[in-house]
């Protein structure tokens, strides 16, 4: 990924103004986001003066490297086409409109457990885990789990009781919250602002296909992560009297589309539907984000299955890209959780919780021991010099 703006046309300041939903999300269908009693509702991100991701991306409809070779028709408000690897935006439509991300909010806080928290960690479920609204994995309260079984009952059954547990191992809700926020804010995620650490709707929740975009081209950079969402099914352990279960990927693409390396789902009923997903083929990847989409008159999954193929063909026709993801602020951390890594699969998540680095130590080793010999050899010289004497 580059930084900066891609070549294009500039769009006009009507146009701009006309993009629907640039300032905040579609008025809520039910009260999810009504704020606690005595709290403001909070204000709408301020929009930057600057598209993100290059001029196109400020522009409405459908964006298109080639006129002739327009995307197929879909029920989704907005969406965003990527090249995986590169982070070039082959297509779009409204990438910045402000949408609701339901459970697609969970790879931004998958992206914060792997960042922050090992593998191996135990963590016991509280009865407030156990008790959140569902969609739900079945945690029992008392329960010992693994972060690493913990990330594939998130993205796999997007269980939301797993979200909350998370969240808890993280510091609490409102701490969860501040590190997802923290760490968007640091990809350059400017329309996102997490509410709950689930995708429940809340005061303020707000997200954007180019935005989802950019989370998921990072966790994707996490093979935790990229593990995860390829796993077709995951086995979880007798807890607190309730038997041993297994969980299926919720992913149908997973097994059908050819190539398909991962993704997830998410659905209110302010949100909508919402998917993410990626797949390898004739040596491109490529991923679809898709925001506020419907199942009739043809299911989501079909319909990303079809930007994918697009995708695809933009991506072998070497069209020149609409935009492009901004490469991560170097200097920020995300309330301690590290800065991505630098090359699409090229660091273990291990890197991210040694700030150090494997480098480092290794130097240090060899410095430690250069010292060591240095002393003992001057120890036998000042033995040799007595002896002579």
């Amino acid at each position: 990924m580059l930084s900066g703006f891609l070549i294009g046309t500039a769009p006009t300041a009507a146009a701009v103004q006309t993009c629907p939903d640039q300032q905040a999300p579609p008025p809520p269908v039910d009260t999810s986001e009504r704020p606690a009693p005595g709290r403001p509702s909070p204000q709408p991100l301020p929009v930057p003066d600057q598209p993100v991701g290059g001029t196109r991306m400020a522009e409405c409809g459908v964006i298109a490297p080639d006129s002739t070779n327009l995307p197929p028709d879909t029920t989704a408000a907005s969406w965003v086409i990527q090249d995986l690897d590169t982070g070039a935006v082959l297509a779009a439509k409204n990438p910045h409109a402000r949408e609701r991300p339901a459970s697609l909010i969970k790879t931004l806080l998958a992206l914060v457990v792997i960042r922050e928290l090992q593998p191996s960690q135990v963590v016991v479920a509280t009865p407030e885990d156990a008790s959140q609204e569902c969609t739900c994995l079945g945690l029992v309260a008392g329960g010992s789990y693994t972060v690493d079984q913990l990330l594939h009952g998130l993205l796999m059954h997007s269980g939301n009781d797993v979200a909350h547990a998370l969240a808890t191992a993280l510091g609490g809700v409102p701490a969860a919250v501040q590190k997802m926020n923290a760490l968007a804010a640091s990809l350059g995620a400017t329309d996102t602002r997490a509410a709950t650490p689930s995708g429940l709707d809340g005061p303020g929740m707000s997200t954007s296909a180019y935005d989802l975009s950019l989370v998921f081209h990072a966790a994707m950079r996490e093979p935790e992560f990229a593990e995860v969402v390829r796993t077709k099914g995951f086995q979880f352990p007798a807890q607190g009297g309730k038997p041993a279960f297994g969980v299926v990927n919720d992913n149908k693409l997973l097994g059908s589309y050819p190539g398909f390396l991962g993704g997830k789902t998410g659905f209110t009923d302010d949100a909508r539907h919402t998917y993410v997903g990626g797949a390898a083929q004739g040596g491109k990847r490529v991923a679809v984000v898709m925001m506020r989409a419907e199942q009739r008159p043809t299911l989501v999954v079909a319909q990303a299955a079809k930007l994918l193929d697009y995708g695809f063909q933009l991506a072998k026709a070497g069209l020149p890209s609409v935009g492009q993801l901004v490469e991560p602020a170097v200097s920020a951390n995300a309330n301690n959780a590290a800065a991505p890594a630098g090359a699409a699969g090229s660091a273990p998540a291990a890197a991210h919780r040694d700030a150090f680095g494997v480098t480092g130590w290794v130097l240090t080793g060899v410095v430690a021991l250069l010292i060591l010999i240095g002393f003992v050899l001057q120890r036998r010289r000042r033995s040799h010099t007595s002896s002579a004497d």
